[in-house]
């Protein structure tokens, strides 16, 4: 359930306390998290965004840790799930089993599953075939699960991350376009600088890190994603995200030639959204209580990089997606 802001002093108050909060956030994840400030960016917009997160990057990086100090700084329900090929629709969501009552008598009763938490941790989505892969994705879509027929609704706020490994490909079931198009970014994680590299060493090999403090909770969350929406953003700024979204589909008017010899596929409605929704949470962060251009352009790369399909002749000549989306970005003028 969202929760209502019943005035605009209301409303005001949760501004001030999400952009006092914002150099604390950023104190608190410091005790574990050396460096990733655009990941760390990313991710917060997407969960004052009310959407999820892919994440793509190899093993070793730091993503469970992020995640779950996320979650503690929030004071939310963390749960991790290993995907596996073995792994069943109903080791995520739960499953009925027959009890015997006081009297005597016999009833199913549900055993909730892991996907009943606040922040799901999907790790490795792509080493679990597409059965299971669906049982997460009608969660993340609709906010329940469906059980023998009956209805469990999750508890708000409701976010997942999901990670994918670029390395060791062979045996995956890799998601496909209409699955990918639910998350609200792909972010990539990559190796640190040489010397975050040697600070993170000499930390986890010194001591163990500080107890992360709790600066918020689910309740807080919930007025966070609905003051969100509220931000005010001027119709050009909303066209110039329509208009970068609207560049990407080879064979358009608003197609551009590059778009035409390198994508298969462009981005759909969603990635407009996504990039207007994400840009208010990030004018938000920022201490701004207006939209930009600079806010849209900051998040086309991880909202476009899973949205656009390359074609086999950009593959051959080496394009890449981030490619792709600096010529947009460079094509398209706000």
């Amino acid at each position: 359930m969202s929760i209502e802001i019943t005035s605009e002093e209301q409303e005001q108050q949760v501004v001030e306390h999400l952009r006092a909060s914002r150099e604390r956030i950023d104190q608190e994840l410091s005790k574990t998290i050396v460096g990733q400030k655009d990941v760390v960016q990313q991710l917060l917009i997407s969960l004052l965004g009310g959407g999820h997160c892919l994440i793509t990057g190899a093993p070793g990086l730091a993503k469970t840790l992020l995640v779950r100090s996320v979650a503690q700084i929030f004071h939310l329900q963390f749960q991790r799930i290993q995907f596996t090929p073995d792994l069943m629709p109903s080791d995520i969501t739960g499953t009925e089993i027959l009890e015997q009552r006081d009297d005597g008598g016999r009833e199913m009763q549900f055993v909730k599953g892991p996907i009943f938490a606040n922040v799901i941790l999907a790790d490795e989505i792509n080493r679990t075939p597409p059965k299971t892969q669906a049982a997460l994705l009608e969660a993340m879509q609709e906010h329940q699960v469906t059980v023998a027929g009956k209805r469990y609704v999750l508890e708000e706020p409701f976010f997942v991350l999901a990670t994918q490994n670029p390395i060791e490909m062979e045996g995956t079931y890799p998601l496909p376009e209409a699955q990918l198009d639910r998350f609200m970014f792909n972010v990539l994680i990559d190796y640190l600088p040489h010397e975050q590299e040697l600070d993170v060493v000499l930390q986890t090999t010194a001591r163990r890190p500080d107890p992360i403090e709790q600066l918020f909770s689910g309740e807080d969350v919930l007025r966070f994603q609905e003051v969100v929406r509220r931000v005010p953003i001027a119709r050009e700024i909303a066209d110039y995200a329509v208009r970068l979204v609207e560049a990407s589909r080879p064979g358009r008017e608003r197609a551009i030639a590059f778009v035409n010899e390198w994508v298969s596929w462009g981005a759909g409605l969603r990635a407009a959204q996504t990039l207007v929704l994400g840009a208010k949470a990030r004018a938000l962060l920022e201490g701004r209580s207006h939209v930009t251009s600079d806010d849209i352009r900051a998040l086309a790369a991880p909202t476009l990089r899973h949205r656009v399909l390359l074609n086999y002749k950009a593959e051959a000549e080496g394009v890449t997606i981030e490619d792709c989306v600096g010529e947009l970005l460079s094509h398209v003028k706000a």
